[in-house]
């Protein structure tokens, strides 16, 4: 029998992924919480159960592929360079955010056009990204950690950008991008003695 804790999150995971295709279809601006529980066949009572509200899906999407990357991770790259496990790291979360593509790119049009939403979202993917700086074994305590933690999310939203448009069945631009944000940031890092 299944605990009411393993109920929630798979049907928690049911209304990520219903939202993300709605995205896809019609657009994150014109996805109601109703066409979401239509989707998932359920009531509003029951999404509002799980889901506060549309903001919390995003939190939950953001959730959803924290758990991806993490659960993705390989023993045995303690070795490698800190920079060498992040870019690994973040190709992986590239990969995963690839599968839902269609209604990753739709969230982030409808930031364009909502920035306030963008401004919302900001610090779950700063904590992502700590949780990102975290996995590849690089502290982000403290006030140096938070200098990493945004420095890492403001590669990783440049990144973002040219994934958005890389239509490469490698992401080889995204590589790319990626491979040459986390040069500079090293370097900055080795000249401010991080």
């Amino acid at each position: 029998m299944a605990t009411k804790k393993s109920k929630t999150t798979d049907l928690k995971l049911e209304i990520v992924t219903a939202a993300l295709e709605l995205a896809a279809q019609r657009g994150w601006g014109y996805t109601s919480l109703r066409d979401i529980a239509e989707a998932c066949e359920i009531t509003m009572a029951q999404l509002h159960s799980v889901i506060d509200d549309k903001d919390d899906i995003l939190k939950s999407i953001s959730r959803m592929i924290d758990a991806k990357v993490l659960d993705g991770l390989t023993k045995g790259s303690e070795d490698e360079p800190v920079r060498d496990r992040l870019f690994d790291i973040l190709m992986d979360r590239f990969e995963i955010l690839n599968d839902h593509r269609e209604g990753i790119i739709a969230i982030l049009d409808y930031f364009k056009c909502e920035p306030k939403e963008l401004i919302i979202s900001m610090p779950h993917l700063c904590r992502s990204m700590n949780w990102m700086l975290e996995a590849a074994g690089e502290p982000a305590s403290g006030i140096k950690g938070a200098i990493k933690v945004t420095g890492l999310t403001v590669i990783y939203l440049k990144t973002l950008r040219v994934w958005m448009k890389d239509d490469s069945s490698d992401l080889s631009k995204t590589m790319a991008a990626l491979d040459k944000s986390l040069n500079s940031a090293e370097q900055v890092a080795n000249t401010l003695g991080f």
